[in-house]
């Protein structure tokens, strides 16, 4: 396995040269992020402006080789927890794992196999001595929760002291659909996040960033607020950042990071709705 490369600008699905782990170093974790991706053919349900996949297609997932997820993972850990894994200039509050997270290329629970991935990764997780130490994160838009067997996988997510980070990067039906590539109303986002926010641990994640130079209107951020107003006793909080890599999207030439003032501000008036608010400039 080659040297990593950790970086928070680089976050290659093929960081460790593999087809279901990777690893990135986090700005919202707070460290190295082990990432499990379900998804290796590019294939989403959505099709998000900002996405930094390559050749991003509408779809899902091939079939999960489980056996070979097991030694990925198994081996990756193995050579993420030897001495000389972390670059020597690497900062020293970086220089450990935080999580596995499901992530990668698509919507991980589109995967049928999600539920068992999620039990290998507990029990390799157990084996490597670092259950309860490495929380288990499962990053989604959280399109399929309404299915039996999602849901019972989020329990048992909740179970494993793991949590959720729960896209919602607009709240009115033209912004879902401008940014997100989806129809979809308000009160099915807030049902899906108040059902997740039931079974396990969850955070709302949230990019927000200037389209043609212009940042997201106000009647956006009022639906934005309004909803988060409406969820705001069942989740633990919002993780709001801006875009830190490239889109390889259409749209990536109109798509511009926004101000630090600017999105402490919004901070500010999300933590007003009594909500705990993590900022990532």
């Amino acid at each position: 396995m080659p040297r990593p490369v950790l970086s928070t600008a680089d976050h290659s699905r093929d960081s460790a040269g593999l087809r279901y782990v990777y690893h990135v170093l986090s700005r919202r974790a707070g460290g190295v992020s082990v990432g499990i991706n379900l998804n290796p053919n590019n294939a989403c349900n959505w099709r998000c402006v900002y996405c930094q996949v390559p050749d991003l297609k509408r779809g899902g997932p091939p079939p999960l080789a489980i056996g070979l997820l097991e030694s990925e993972l198994n081996e990756f850990l193995r050579r993420v927890t030897s001495a000389d894994f972390f670059p020597p200039d690497m900062p020293h509050e970086m220089r450990h794992i935080v999580d596995v997270a499901f992530s990668g290329n698509g919507e991980p629970t589109s995967a049928s196999e999600f539920g068992a991935a999620l039990e290998l990764v507990a029990q390799v997780l157990e084996r490597h001595g670092l259950a309860g130490d490495v929380k288990i994160r499962l990053i989604t838009n959280g399109s399929l929760v309404d299915r039996v067997a999602i849901r019972s996988a989020l329990m048992r997510l909740g179970q494993l002291g793991g949590e959720a980070w729960f896209k919602v990067d607009a709240a009115s039906p033209g912004g879902v659909q401008r940014i997100n590539g989806v129809r979809l109303k308000p009160e099915t986002v807030r049902r899906r996040l108040e059902l997740c926010a039931g079974l396990v641990p969850t955070w709302v994640q949230t990019c927000v960033f200037a389209w043609d130079g212009a940042a997201p209107m106000d009647a956006e951020i009022d639906a934005y607020l309004n909803l988060l107003r409406g969820v705001r006793t069942s989740v633990a909080g919002v993780l709001l950042y801006v875009l830190a890599r490239p889109s390889c999207q259409p749209e990536a030439p109109r798509l511009g990071r926004l101000p630090e003032p600017w999105l402490i501000a919004l901070g500010g008036r999300i933590e007003q709705l009594g909500l705990t608010v993590r900022v990532s400039p």
